[in-house]
């Protein structure tokens, strides 16, 4: 009972920062300006319908563990390590925004893996895992590269597209700047 309620404090924690995450990037998706926003645009929207799955599961998971989630958005920033982006017009600023947070949620996944592997707490367990291998998968083979065209596991693969979208154009920004410096 005790472990319970500890998995269902974090996973309302983890609650909240998905939730703010799920917000900052529909702000950067309604606000984004200028030459990216094409490239970002788009990008940001099927982040936040990802994000808000994750939101959903997560939630129902406090569900079946017998507990009730938090909902209310006052609630999420007073435990929310990711904070309300302010500046949602600038695209650098935002992806670097999208991958601090994405930092932030695979953290708390860990620390609350282990928690949950020390519970034996299977369900939760197999939805972190697979959070987390959606988030930092480095390799896809031949097989998963064309289940994704079929548009199989296409869920779990879209963070790991995202952050490589995202890393890519900010590797291309930097190193832009420091060859006009």
């Amino acid at each position: 009972e005790e472990d319970c309620k500890n998995i269902v404090e974090k996973l309302n924690i983890l609650l909240a920062n998905y939730s703010v995450f799920y917000q900052n990037t529909r702000g950067a998706h309604w606000n984004i300006k200028g030459e990216q926003f094409f490239v970002l645009h788009p990008k940001f929207e099927e982040l936040y319908d990802n994000l808000v799955l994750k939101i959903d599961e997560i939630a129902e998971r406090i569900l079946t563990l017998g507990h009730v989630p938090s909902h209310n958005y006052s609630d999420y920033l007073k435990v929310s390590t990711i904070k309300e982006s302010k500046e949602v017009h600038n695209g650098k600023k935002c992806v670097e925004d999208i991958l601090n947070s994405f930092k932030v949620v695979i953290d708390l996944q860990r620390e609350l893996l282990e928690i949950t592997d020390k519970a034996n707490d299977e369900g939760t367990n197999a939805l972190l895992s697979g959070y987390i291998t959606g988030c930092t998968m480095l390799i896809l083979d031949n097989h998963e590269f064309k289940s994704i065209k079929k548009g199989r596991s296409r869920k779990l693969l879209l963070p790991f597209f995202f952050i490589l979208f995202l890393i890519s154009i900010f590797v291309k920004n930097l190193s832009f700047e420091i060859s006009t410096s």
